[in-house]
Order: C-alpha cells, then sequence, then structure tokens
C-alpha cells in the first residue's frame, strides 16, 4: 500500500523525495521518503516506513541497497536520514528482515520509539472487562455492518469525538479517505456498530495479507456503558477477519513516543494484544562507507 497514489493526497504538504532504486536496468527496491532542506524522512505522511522490497531480496542486497541510497544522498547535499521502521508483523517473510543490523552498521541514533498493541488471532483471549462489555453489547442488541461509505462515522463520530476530546482533526479529511478508498476499495474498509437505525461506534481498517490495522476508532458516549467497541471488535477479531495472523489496534504513545495513554493500552490489552516496537533512527549519510566491506 506505499504506492504514489496512496501519497498522493500529501504532495501540497511534504516535498516528496522518493528513491528508486536500480540494479543495472531491474527496479529493485522503493523508498517513500520526502525533503526538507539537507534532510530527509520516511515519508511522513505515512505510518509505517522503510523500504518496499520483494520478500526474496537477499541481506547483501539490502546492504548494498542502503550504501546506494545513502551515498546519493550524501552526494546531493541531504546530510541526514530519519529512518521510520516498519514494524516486523507488517512484512509478508517476517524471517527476512535484516534492518536492525543495518541501523547498528550505520551508528544509527534512535530518536523515537513507539509501542504497538497486536493481537496474535491464534492466542486471542478476552479480559473480563472486554468480557462484560461484549455481553452488554449482545444484550442490547448491537448490530455490526460493513458501510461503502465513510460520511456518517466521520460526521457523526470521529470528527465530532477528535474535536471535543483532543481539540485535532482526523489525519484524513473525509474526501481524503474515499480518494483512498477509491484506490484500494478491497484494502480499506469501514465497519459500523447501530443500535436500531442509529450509529453509535466504528472503526476505519487497512487490511493487509497477514494484518489488520484499525486506523480510526470512535464511538458515541460512554462506550464501556454500551459495549459497543467491544462488541464490535470481537466480532472484527473471532469472525470478520480470524484467519488473518495478527491484528493490530496502533499505538498508544502520546508526547512523540515519550508516554503512554495508559488507559487506552488497558483496553487494547483487554484482547490479548501485546506490544511491539517501531524505532525511529537518524543516520547521517556520510556513513554509507561504514557499509563497506561488510561480508567477508
Amino acid at each position: 500500500m506505499f504506492s504514489r497514489d496512496f501519497m498522493e493526497y500529501h504532495k501540497d504538504r511534504f516535498q516528496d523525495y522518493s528513491l528508486m532504486v536500480y540494479q543495472k536496468s531491474k527496479l529493485i527496491a522503493l523508498f517513500p521518503a520526502n525533503r526538507e532542506s539537507d534532510k530527509l524522512y520516511s515519508h511522513q505522511g505515512l505510518t509505517y516506513g522503510g523500504l518496499v522490497y520483494k520478500t526474496f531480496l537477499k541481506s547483501s542486497d539490502a546492504i548494498f541497497i542502503w550504501k546506494a541510497i545513502l551515498k546519493f544522498l550524501n552526494e546531493n547535499n541531504i546530510t541526514c536520514l530519519y529512518i521510520k521502521e516498519l514494524p516486523y508483523v507488517y512484512l509478508k517473510n517476517m524471517t527476512n528482515n535484516p534492518m536492525p543490523y543495518i541501523l547498528f552498521k550505520l551508528k544509527a541514533q534512535n530518536k523515537r520509539m513507539d509501542m504497538h498493541s497486536v493481537v496474535d488471532i491464534k492466542q486471542y483471549k478476552l479480559s473480563n472487562s472486554r468480557k462484560e462489555g461484549l455481553k452488554r453489547g449482545e444484550k442490547a442488541g448491537l448490530e455490526v455492518s460493513e458501510s461503502a461509505s465513510f460520511d456518517s462515522f466521520w460526521n457523526s463520530i470521529l470528527i465530532p469525538n477528535l474535536r471535543e476530546k483532543h481539540g485535532v482533526k482526523p489525519v484524513h479529511t473525509l474526501d481524503e479517505i474515499n480518494l483512498l478508498k477509491s484506490k484500494f476499495p478491497k484494502q480499506i474498509r469501514q465497519f459500523n456498530v447501530f443500535d436500531g437505525d442509529d450509529i453509535i461506534a466504528g472503526t476505519t481498517i487497512f487490511e493487509m495479507d497477514n494484518i489488520v490495522h484499525c486506523q480510526y476508532i470512535s464511538g458515541v458516549g460512554n462506550t464501556n456503558a454500551s459495549g459497543s467497541l467491544d462488541f464490535l471488535h470481537v466480532n472484527l477479531i473471532t469472525k470478520k477477519f480470524q484467519n488473518k495472523r495478527f491484528f493490530s489496534f496502533g499505538t498508544s504513545n502520546i508526547n512523540e513516543g515519550q508516554n503512554v495513554n495508559a488507559g487506552l493500552q488497558f483496553w487494547k490489552e483487554g484482547f490479548g494484544a501485546r506490544s511491539i516496537t517501531q524505532g525511529f533512527h537518524e543516520v547521517s549519510t556520510e556513513n554509507y562507507k561504514l557499509l563497506d566491506d561488510v561480508m567477508l
């Protein structure tokens, strides 16, 4: 999903400087990125970053690619590269991830670390609190329905909640999420909870081969009292996406990763979610030389 189409709506916010890496005439990797002065970032308009490459890429090839990228940047007056890691559960081949070693060799400085709450669906287990929420939702006769439209969720729930509780807007406007849906109709999905004819909660899903990611989660009023969000996500994990390997609730970090929203983390872990990390690293581009002679 790291395509140019996916980033197109960010073109007025970021100076795109995405890179393509070739071996002879064959394209072997992509690096979505944006530039600010003499600094290059794993694209700041994307939640996850890093190289896009085929699953069979060997470690020696990965070292060659990063050396080529850093050398190119250094020769083009970019002094620092900020790399946003891709959490390993998003890799199609989770045994092929030489990035931590390459960061070690490059003497990368860790600038931030986030924790993402991920359910291993095979080990899914509800806490007593989430069981109670599920029972309340079942007793109330709530229903979960997939919607082709984001309008009701955005306008009735998500925008008002973010404005009232946090004084912010969704990262994606309604027009932007509709644009992304038109580009990725099978991967971006909206599930809502109804009490009769009234929408009372919802979640926006980004679906991939092995994993489902909740991009937005929100409900009206006291969702603990209604059990709407518990009811929704139990249904998604145990029915709609039971054949996936992982279900991600995303991060609960705040303040640039320095703190964790304890209540939100507690709720996510009630579904059996546990934490994996995502690092943010700064690399001096002149350190490309440190990748010389790694393979002896």
